[in-house]
């Protein structure tokens, strides 16, 4: 593919100072495309800095049309576009839209299982760059469990996390949220062995990450992916979860458990210490790493340049009566 110039559009702030998926993965796939020889331009919230790209803040109040610099070769946008585009353009959706209409027939997804609910089979899977994690202690000593992930959304499912975390005797940290949390009907958590680290990022984020035996996930909706998943696996950490959107993709039982159960995610547990910490950082390495991302984009790119449509027809989200809570057995 010769060089292109793409112009990588999303609403959040780049670099993310503490834990943003999205943000992330922008970054992640920015990084490698320059490495490819392509040019690349973030369009994103104001306040945003690169020191490898050119960044325009973006208008949420005027069309993306009209911000598009005349340069440009490809417009990859990473939230959704309602409104005809002037040049070749490409949409990955990150969330789970609740939106009943049709969305643009060149929108990809971040998993199969993201992709089967809106009548598509085109999907990418996030990627990490594994260079900012930096090189994991497979071997050290680990005492507690952890959670990763916004706590303050109850489709997180923090309550469950630390139910299976007390019946298990197991110390839990909690990575991305607060032990007092007014949103959460006043939840005041005093168990003195489950421990509140706050919004966490670099650094820290990864030190934690890799002192932990685990990552509980026992989420309460469909996941479009997960990368709190594909972070812990890479620190050697086997996740146990529920079995609910991709994450029976990307957690086979060589890397965790998954149940809707509390007893039986419990009771996997007591064999945490059986996984094998190289296999699952190496699960990653091989499968989840930016690289892996970008070239997977590359032929959807090639596709919408030659004037083809990543999808036959529009996707639409099949089921719109789907329950707010999926189920948890405590």
């Amino acid at each position: 593919m010769s060089p292109l110039h793409i112009l990588i559009v999303h609403n959040g702030k780049i670099p993310t100072p503490k834990y943003g998926g999205t943000s992330r993965d922008i970054w992640y796939l920015g990084k490698e495309l320059i490495k490819m020889g392509h040019r690349i331009t973030f369009l994103v919230a104001q306040g945003s800095v690169c020191d490898f790209a050119k960044v325009i803040p973006i208008n949420r109040d005027a069309p993306l049309a009209s911000q598009i610099p005349g340069d440009v070769d490809l417009v990859h946008s990473h939230i959704p576009v309602w409104e005809p585009l002037p040049k070749p353009y490409m949409i990955t959706l990150h969330g789970n839209s609740s939106e009943e209409r049709e969305f643009d027939i060149n929108t990809t997804f971040i998993s199969r299982e993201h992709a089967a609910r809106f009548g598509s089979k085109v999907y990418v899977y996030n990627g990490l760059g594994l260079e900012e994690y930096g090189k994991p202690q497979l071997d050290n000593p680990r005492k507690y469990l952890h959670f990763l992930g916004k706590a303050a959304w109850r489709i997180k499912n923090l309550k469950g996390c630390m139910q299976i975390a007390r019946d298990s005797g197991l110390p839990l940290r909690v990575l991305g949220g607060y032990r007092v949390n007014l949103k959460m009907g006043m939840r005041i958590t005093l168990d003195p062995r489950i421990r509140f680290e706050g919004m966490v990022g670099g650094e820290k984020k990864n030190r934690l990450i890799n002192g932990s035996k685990a990552l509980l996930f026992p989420v309460r909706w469909n996941e479009p992916m997960g990368l709190a998943v594909v972070e812990s696996l890479y620190f050697g950490c086997p996740v146990f979860g529920t079995p609910y959107g991709a994450l029976p993709e990307l957690v086979t039982p060589e890397f965790g458990f998954l149940s809707n159960k509390r007893s039986e995610l419990v009771d996997a547990l007591k064999h945490v210490e059986g996984y094998d910490r190289k296999k699952c950082h190496e699960y990653i390495c091989d499968n989840f790493a930016s690289i892996h991302m970008t070239k997977k984009f590359l032929p959807l790119y090639e596709k919408v340049l030659n004037g083809e449509p990543l999808n036959p027809k529009p996707p639409k989200l099949l089921k719109t009566d789907q329950p707010k809570f999926l189920p948890w057995y405590d």
